[in-house]
């Protein structure tokens, strides 16, 4: 009795198979058929293997939200270098909101020398033509992001000579914390000093004939610093035409949250634009010479997360490049072989010929047929 359900569910089980296999005597093997068979499984190797290249990469996302953070402030990292000794200039930040802050509370001035090394030319050179590519390609963005704690190739490299000139130059860098409200840092003639109205500048004492705000910007980000990130202003350098020049750069930044395998930072991106003109007062061109950088902040925030394709999405996706290849080829060779038939064999002039009616042989043609004596009466 087991043995008989036994043998019951087998046989509902092999009814079920969808799988039927062919006995190999009917099985017959072409040529166009290995062919065939043969493309078919290099384009499966092929597209396996970029899929399998595709499921090891992994790319950025962008999620935007409203920045509800309104109470924090915001880091400006800088490093600026100006073609006027220290004691001619100051540099400070004012809000929105008349908050002045001083330069002196986390700044340093350093002397330096405003023409760069050989190796140091060479190194902006090239941090300018990596920050040209950022702008035309956003893509590469994605690269920096993912490979943005491998260097920091915006720290300007030291002199590898030792000039006997002294210096002509002031390197301005370091960090400020300002609130997170729109503002304007620059760096003018004279030292800043509080003032009830707003703020001020020791310049009265001050030659015409010392300025010259030629600079130079190495780096100037927002936030937790990254290294590796280009910033759009890294690199700038600007060339003062007259003693009495303003530079002006315009910004809207917009707080970015990185989330990678590797990192995860509160940081900033910017945009910028940018003005010059020389001051000329009988002209109508009324400022103060000096740099200003003028920034205010997106009411929107960016989520960057680093994304890796699911296990199951790759094997759904390389089942799918196996199973339709397979398909679309045997679909393509049918065709392509019903068609080869039907031009090739069967409309060719012996392919419909009708048969011949046999021709009587010799031996029939030389008997007569007898002939009825009814027929000469």
């Amino acid at each position: 009795m087991r043995r008989l359900n036994k043998k019951k569910a087998l046989n509902l089980v092999k009814e079920l198979d969808a799988f039927p296999k062919v006995p190999e005597s009917y099985i017959e093997t072409s040529t166009s058929g290995g062919t065939v068979s043969i493309i078919a499984f290099t384009t499966i190797a092929l597209l396996s293997t970029m899929e399998f290249f595709v499921y090891c990469d992994t790319w950025m996302k962008y999620d935007y939200e409203v920045d509800k953070d309104f109470g924090s402030k915001l880091r400006i990292n800088l490093d600026i270098t100006v073609s006027m000794k220290c004691h001619y200039i100051g540099a400070d930040v004012l809000d929105l909101a008349e908050t002045m802050v001083a330069a002196s509370e986390g700044l340093k001035y350093e002397p330096t020398i405003f023409e760069l090394s050989p190796r140091q030319r060479t190194w902006q050179r090239t941090l300018q033509k990596i920050r040209r590519k950022v702008h035309e390609e956003h893509s590469l963005q994605d690269l920096l992001f993912k490979s943005a704690f491998k260097g920091s190739p915006t720290v300007l490299p030291p002199r590898e000579d030792r000039l006997s000139h002294p210096h002509d130059g002031c390197r301005i860098h370091g960090h400020l914390y300002v609130n997170k409200v729109a503002g304007n840092f620059h760096i003018t003639v004279g030292k800043a000093i509080p003032h009830p109205r707003g703020h001020a500048h020791m310049a009265a004492l001050i030659s015409h004939d010392v300025y010259n705000f030629s600079h130079r910007i190495d780096h100037y980000s927002f936030g937790e610093p990254i290294p590796g990130l280009i910033n759009p202003l890294d690199g700038t350098e600007k060339i003062a035409i007259d003693h009495n020049q303003m530079f002006q750069y315009f910004i809207t930044i917009v707080p970015t949250k990185l989330n990678t395998y590797k990192f995860s930072a509160d940081t900033h991106q910017y945009s910028v634009t940018e003005r010059e003109r020389v001051i000329n007062h009988a002209a109508g061109s009324h400022g103060v010479s000096g740099i200003f950088i003028k920034y205010d902040i997106s009411s929107l925030t960016v989520t960057v997360t680093e994304q890796h394709m699911p296990l199951g999405q790759f094997l759904v996706r390389l089942c799918g490049i196996i199973g339709g290849i397979f398909s679309t080829t045997g679909m393509l060779h049918g065709l392509v072989g019903f068609l080869v038939d039907v031009i090739c064999c069967r409309f060719k002039l012996g392919a419909y010929k009708p048969k011949s009616i046999p021709e009587l042989d010799g031996h029939m043609n030389n008997h007569s047929l007898p002939i009825s004596d009814d027929f000469d009466h």
